[in-house]
Parts: structure tokens; C-alpha cells; sequence
């Protein structure tokens, strides 16, 4: 039976099968992806609600692109809807990044993959720090946000301070600014691809809430319970009978990281890229960028790079199993344990997001810790420069309580500094798009490899 909106299922899976092949470059341009699709192609929603949504998923944890997906999914064809829309968008990246883990393990160290991934290393510092720039350029509006990032920036990368109190600090200070009267924080209407998209009225949905849109307690806990068991029994299970082992440590590291990683993908691998070379040892420094420079030239979430940070976790202390099959379950528990809370978000949340639309000091708060993910972002940008361009790496303590990581300067490595300012040039006044950058890097790469310069 044809639904009201005329869109059926099968038509429905189908666009969300191409949305999820062509959504490469990080949330934002996969947001500008589903908006052009969406809105201006399809005109399945009109562009006040896509931004509402979108408003909505950028409150919560984890990937708003990949949870924007499942709340259009479900709002067009009720649960079954939302769960396709967020699977197929999660897939093709799952299946590229385990891809290419297992050829990284293989042969990532040697012969010519070796200068390919060094020249990715390179390109992803460039493209990082451009989402430092952009990020900032739209959130950081007065001083009072820029201090925000600046004193964020100091509170990782000088105190240590762990993200989600950053994240819960700079939320309470929204909040309380504007329920005080504050206008610093005076929210700033989203924009998807700088375009004005058909009407809510002009949509196939028009301005109705679809009947099963509205708010249910009854069915709001009942897949709440349902997303949670599926979530958290592997969870308890790995804990109670594989303690100590890596699979037990995946499991709880990235549950947390679902629940406390709000700001977006960057801003989320900051927390996973310390968390896992310095707690864990499960990879090196420069392995963390090569992971992120698959997740950036695969189709997905960016935040599929944790599938990779599982994968060698897994493969480097497989206890009793085969390492490559150890790396495979690793990156599919790691995969397991951050989407799934995503669809709970989405489906417990969703009829009840109305109840915030024009709520000013949610607004605050969300504009506070978008503030500071800015300086996390940044943080994450000097870290991984340190780690590419720098063979030694010190950590300096001036003062108790600090602790500043400060390269040996005579052990910069001349070849990735080169090639990471042509990257640089490149994205910053050439504007070349981030593609075009990571292939060419890439080629430098193994270049730079045959002539035996790396």
C-alpha cells in the first residue's frame, strides 16, 4: 500500500542506497548531499524541516549525518524506514574501511602502500586543519565563542582535561548565558549547502506530522529497551567472560565514546585518536591518520575510522584467535557499539522533537559546545602535525598540572613538511577540493617512495 506521501519503500531504499554511495567528505558534505536529494530533488521534506531535524541530530552524540538519515528515514516509512536509511548510510564505509584494514595489516608498511598512506598522512593534516577554519568561520561570531574555543584548546591540550567535561562545561555555560539574558549565544540558523530548498508546504510530507510521528511513551520505551539490549548485552558479556582482553576494552571504550562524543566526527576522533595511542596502545601515532585518510576517501561517516582503530586493536592482541579474524570481529564490534546507540537516540527522541523547536537556551547550549569543538578540532589538528611532520615528540611539564607536547626540532621529517604545506597551498588558495587532494598526495606519495626519498 502506497503511503500518503506517494514515496514507497522500495523507491525510498533505493535513494538512500545512492545518497550512502555518494556521501563522501565528511558530515558536511554529506549533509549537502541528503539536502540536495532530499529537499531539492525529491522534495520529500521542505527545507524549514530538514533543518529542524538536522538541529536536533547536531544535539545529540555521535555522526549527525549518518542520524539525520535515520530520523528522515523513519519520518517517511515509520521504524523499518529509519533502520534502512541508517544501515545503508553506515555500509558501503564499513565494508571499503574493513577493506582496506585488512590490506594496511598486510601490507601497509612496505613497498608501495607504504608511500601511499604516507602521502594520505599529509593530505588529512591539510584537510583537518580546513575544518578547523570552517568549523570556526561559522561558529566562533563574537568574542565570547572565541574564547570558548581558545579556552578549550588550552584545557585538552595543555591540562588534559577529558572531552566530555569540555563538552559538559561549555554546555552549562549556553545554557545559563542564555536563560540569563546573554544574546552571545544567539543561535544561527543551520545552512545545508547554502541553498533555500522547497517549503515545508511544497513537500511531499507538506506540514503534517505523519500519525505514527507523534508522540508515544509506550512505544518510545518498548525500542528504547529493544536498542539497548542490542547495544549493551554484548557489552556485559564481553566484560563478565573476556576480562582484560581487547575485546572487552572496545567494547566499553567506544560505548562511551557513543555517549559522550557530541560536536561532529572531528571532534569525536580527538577523543578516540589519544585515547587510542596514549590509554590503549593500539596504534601509533601516524597509524591514526592513516586510518582517517581511508574513512575520508570511502563513502560513509566519517567516524567509520573507529572501525579501523578496533581492527588493530583487535589484530594486535588477538589472545587465542587468528590476529586477521581477531581484527575482523574487533572492527565489527567497534562498528556494533557506535551505530547502534544512534538509532536509539533517534527512534526514543524523535516524536518529542518538537518540543524544541525554539527552545533559546537548548539553542545556547548547543552554540557553546559547537564553540568548543572548535578548539578541540584544533587540538586534534596540532597533534596530528606534531606526530607527521616530527620523528620525536617530548612532553614538556612547566608547571604542575601541565603537560605540553613540544617536538625535537631536529628531527623534523623534510619530506612530509614539504608535502604537507603543497597540501595546504593547495586546499587553502588553490581550492582544490579534498578528493582531488588526498589522490594527489597519495601519487607524491609513492613517488617520493620509488625515488627511495621515504
Amino acid at each position: 500500500m502506497r503511503p500518503p506521501h506517494g514515496v514507497t519503500l522500495a523507491e525510498a531504499t533505493r535513494i538512500w542506497a545512492r545518497i550512502a554511495l555518494l556521501s563522501f567528505g565528511g558530515p558536511a558534505g554529506q549533509i549537502a548531499v541528503m539536502h540536495r536529494i532530499l529537499v531539492d530533488e525529491r522534495r520529500w521534506i521542505g527545507e524549514a524541516r530538514f533543518l529542524h531535524a538536522l538541529s536536533y541530530c547536531t544535539l545529540l552524540p555521535g555522526p549527525e549525518a549518518q542520524q539525520l538519515a535515520t530520523y528522515i528515514g523513519w519520518l517517511m516509512h515509520r521504524t523499518v524506514g529509519g533502520l534502512i536509511a541508517g544501515s545503508l548510510f553506515v555500509l558501503p564505509g564499513a565494508v571499503s574501511i574493513m577493506a582496506l584494514s585488512l590490506i594496511y595489516v598486510a601490507f601497509g608498511q612496505t613497498g608501495v602502500v607504504a608511500g601511499l598512506f604516507f602521502g594520505l598522512k599529509c593530505a588529512v593534516l591539510a584537510v583537518v586543519l580546513q575544518a578547523v577554519v570552517r568549523v570556526g568561520s561559522r561558529a566562533l561570531r563574537n568574542r565570547v565563542m572565541q574564547s570558548i574555543a581558545a579556552l578549550a584548546f588550552v584545557a585538552i591540550f595543555v591540562l588534559s582535561v577529558p572531552f566530555p567535561l569540555i563538552v559538559l562545561a561549555a554546555g552549562i555555560a549556553g545554557y545559563a548565558a542564555v536563560r540569563l539574558g546573554s544574546a552571545a549565544f544567539g543561535s544561527a540558523s543551520h545552512r545545508a549547502a547554502g541553498t533555500q530548498g522547497a517549503s515545508d508546504a511544497d513537500s511531499l510530507l507538506a506540514e503534517t506530522i505523519p500519525e505514527h510521528a507523534r508522540p508515544d511513551a509506550a512505544w518510545s520505551l518498548r525500542i528504547a529497551a529493544v536498542l539497548a539490549l542490542l547495544w549493551l548485552v554484548p557489552v556485559a558479556l564481553l566484560v563478565i567472560f573476556a576480562s582484560g582482553s581487547a575485546f572487552a576494552d572496545i567494547a566499553v571504550f567506544f560505548s562511551k565514546m557513543a555517549v559522550v562524543t557530541f560536536g561532529g566526527a572531528y571532534a569525536a576522533l580527538a577523543y578516540v585518536a589519544q585515547a587510542g595511542v596514549e590509554t590503549y596502545g593500539w596504534l601509533r601515532p601516524g597509524e591514526m591518520l592513516d586510518g582517517l585518510g581511508m574513512a575520508e576517501t570511502t563513502p560513509g561517516p566519517l567516524i567509520m575510522v573507529t572501525q579501523f582503530v578496533g581492527f588493530l586493536g583487535a589484530f594486535r592482541a588477538p589472545g587465542g584467535l587468528n590476529p586477521y579474524l581477531a581484527g575482523v570481529l574487533g572492527g565489527l564490534l567497534t562498528t556494533w557499539v557506535t551505530f547502534v546507540p544512534c538509532f536509539l537516540w533517534i527512534f526514543a527522541g524523535a516524536p518529542y522533537v518538537e518540543a524544541l523547536r525554539g527552545n533559546q537556551a537548548l539553542s545556547g547550549a548547543l552554540a557553546a559546545i559547537t564553540a568548543a569543538v572548535v578548539g578541540v578540532i584544533l587540538n586534534l589538528a596540532v597533534w596530528f602535525a606534531l606526530h607527521t611532520l616530527f620523528a620525536d615528540v617530548q612532553t614538556l611539564h612547566p608547571g604542575i598540572g601541565l603537560a605540553i607536547e613540544w617536538p625535537v626540532l631536529a628531527s623534523v621529517n623534510l619530506p612530509a613538511l614539504l608535502l604537507t604545506t603543497a597540501a595546504v597551498f593547495a586546499v587553502f588558495r588553490l581550492n582544490l577540493g579534498m578528493i582531488p587532494t588526498l589522490f594527489a598526495c597519495s601519487c607524491a606519495g609513492i613517488a617520493l617512495h620509488l625515488a627511495g626519498i621515504v
